[in-house]
């Protein structure tokens, strides 16, 4: 079936009509010049002029009932070839029935109604072809002053993808291509070589003057991914990446749309795989509660239970900025979602029952706690110890009154063995609710894990406004390391240990391998576009509470496999429900504003695992963290 003429003719395709149109009258008129010899005869010139007019002008409505305009030049491709060919054959066949049935006088030579078609042919097809060529950008050479030299590390179908995407581009040359498979050595890509091994990008990219690199693997392991652009930034170029395969799969995002490469990319590890109808037993078709909902881990837990299509989500906040925000987020990107966000302080007693006794969630994500290690040590110990153990106590005894059948409470890797005030407040906010659990109906289930990229107060965006400002991005000690997480995968993990407990275990993430502040701050100034030349680095000495080395307990000797290769349970001392938690009680109603001295003092009769920093507080006395992991031992034989 023919296609038809256009609907409608815009400016492009009106100006593509007389493109075509032209083509013909020159090559009727270059047909009679080949057919003479470029000597054409008085006679047949005036032929020429006599027949060039029925002759476009059947040529024309031709192309347009064939519907040549339909399509756009810059995609022009096999299909538009053939329309073409069966538009000019079909013209070809009415111009010679025309001069068949007219019979003028001097007759069309013959030789002329056979090159007319074929100089038709090219000019249409070859003049697409051209066009096409030039918007992909195989004419680069007459642009490569304007234009960044770069080489993409991969070679696979993204990274054919994003040269194709490339081509195109004016700001961007692709000069070659890097891949391990030595099968695609020399091979060409779109053109463009694979030229050797990605370990030697940095000897290929001075040869070729780059100075950017791609990292196009999105089907890498993250290990080949980290080390393809560690090289890269070796090599000192400017790193970008391709999105994931997940996002590229799902249809968010192009490979065209790269992106520079942040520390995330060199700190983030495998997927992980979640045992979704677990989860889905707990969150699935229940009514779910966040408090500290609008935080970095709040407000991410949240997107996470979403997807298990929850039937209500409350939010409990005590920031109506960030409730705002979420509830924004929640209404645009989850409109059949039912939630409810309400303003409240998880010390606040009477407004947390009567939260819960109103919606009766099935179970309360307790995210809500002052985290930051010096500002909690000096000045604000007693609000720490407010907000992370009483918050905690009153929280968790109105989940039992409302009858919740899970409560998930969000630790920290500082409260294990803990030198500050902070990490001593979670440890006793975990004994809390391992001594709540003694008799209760709901299940309450302990989850620690360690530094988040990118959340409030992490070093991280710290380091970027350092970096931005021009430095000196400051690091408190040249030895000092940490573990990180992402957020998505923290908070996914939350939930698989959530679905996992049975009441009182504490379960603690796989984090990885600790990494080095220093190394971090030097990739990030790296990734960044600078040396550490023009952005310093200066030590500080640690800070008040701080250490060297967090612990996690993710050994063999101190904590236990689970059904998930994530997630580990710790041996951690009990705690039972005695006399203390009612004295616990009573410790806000003793004093109104305890010192941060006698803050200490209580928790450290409390915790016994808590080691006091007494340190000069410069920081000179550093030796003091170095101190065996897992030190403390239980009078029962459990371990912390």
């Amino acid at each position: 079936m023919l296609p038809g003429p256009p609907s409608q003719m815009n400016p492009r395709r009106s100006l593509a009509f007389v493109h075509d149109v032209l083509a013909a009258g020159i090559a009727w008129s270059v047909a009679y010049l080949l057919r003479f010899n470029f000597d054409v005869p008085a006679l047949y010139a005036e032929a020429l002029m006599r027949d060039l007019l029925p002759v476009v002008a059947l040529n024309a409505a031709v192309f347009y009932w064939f519907g040549l305009y339909r399509g756009v030049w810059r995609f022009a491709s096999l299909p538009d070839l053939r329309r073409i060919v069966l538009a000019v054959g079909t013209s070809a066949l009415a111009v010679a029935m025309l001069f068949l049935l007219w019979q003028p006088q001097p007759q069309v030579p013959r030789s002329v109604l056979v090159l007319g078609p074929i100089l038709l042919l090219l000019l249409l097809a070859g003049s697409r072809i051209l066009y096409r060529a030039w918007k992909e950008g195989h004419f680069n050479s007459l642009r490569s002053l304007e234009s960044k030299y770069v080489i993409v590390l991969g070679g696979g179908q993204a990274a054919e993808q994003l040269v194709r995407s490339l081509s195109t581009s004016r700001e961007w040359r692709v000069v070659g291509l890097l891949d391990d498979s030595s099968r695609r050595r020399g091979a060409l890509i779109q053109g463009v070589p694979v030229l050797g091994a990605i370990d030697d990008v940095a000897e290929h990219a001075k040869r070729h003057d780059a100075k950017h690199a791609i990292v196009a693997m999105p089907s890498a392991t993250m290990a080949q991914r980290r080390r393809a652009v560690k090289l890269a930034n070796s090599a000192g170029l400017s790193v970008f990446t391709v999105p994931s395969t997940d996002d590229l799969v799902s249809g968010k995002v192009q490979v065209s749309q790269m992106r520079r490469v942040d520390v995330e990319d060199l700190l983030g590890r495998e997927q992980i795989t979640l045992d979704d109808a677990a989860i889905g037993q707990y969150v699935a078709g229940k009514v779910a509660m966040v408090t500290g909902a609008g935080g970095s881990i709040g407000s991410e837990l949240c997107r996470q239970i979403a997807r298990y299509a929850p039937t209500k989500l409350v939010f409990f906040e005590i920031s109506e900025f960030a409730l705002y925000t979420i509830e924004q987020e929640f209404r645009a990107q989850h409109p059949q979602l039912p939630i409810v966000c309400v303003a409240g302080d998880v010390r606040d007693e009477a407004r947390v029952r009567a939260v819960l006794n109103k919606h009766r969630p099935d179970v309360v994500f307790h995210a809500a706690a002052y985290k930051h290690v010096p500002l909690m040590e000096e000045e604000n110990a007693w609000e720490a110890v407010r907000n992370n153990v009483f918050g905690t106590l009153v929280v968790g005894e109105a989940a039992i009154a409302a009858g919740v059948a899970k409560f998930v409470f969000i630790s920290t890797d500082k409260a294990v063995n803990p030198t500050s005030v902070m990490g001593a407040s979670k440890r006793l906010a975990e004994m809390v609710c391992q001594a709540l659990q003694t008799g209760a109906s709901t299940r309450f289930v302990m989850v620690r894990f360690g530094n988040v990229l990118g959340s409030t107060g992490s070093v991280i965006p710290l380091f970027r406004r350092q970096i931005a400002s021009g430095g000196p991005v400051t690091v408190t000690h040249a030895d000092v390391r940490r573990y990180f997480m992402s957020i998505p995968e923290a908070c996914q993990l939350v939930l698989q240990a959530g679905a996992m407990g049975q009441g009182g275990e504490i379960y603690v993430l796989d984090m990885g391998e600790p990494v080095r502040i220093l190394d971090l701050a030097r990739d990030m100034i790296r990734l960044s576009g600078f040396s550490e030349d023009d952005i310093k680095i200066q030590i500080t000495g640690l800070r008040p509470g701080e250490k060297l080395f967090e612990e996690l307990l993710t050994d063999d000797e101190t904590s236990l496999p689970t059904q998930h290769a994530k997630v580990r349970i710790a041996l951690a001392r009990p705690a039972q429900k005695l006399v203390w938690l009612e004295a616990l009680r009573v410790w806000p109603k003793e004093a109104r504003q305890p010192g941060d001295e006698t803050v200490r003092g209580k928790l450290m009769a409390l915790v016994p695992e808590y080691l006091r920093d007494d340190r000069d507080p410069t920081g000179a006395d550093n030796a003091l963290h170095v101190r065996p992991e897992f030190s403390s031992t239980s009078a029962n034989g459990g371990i912390e």
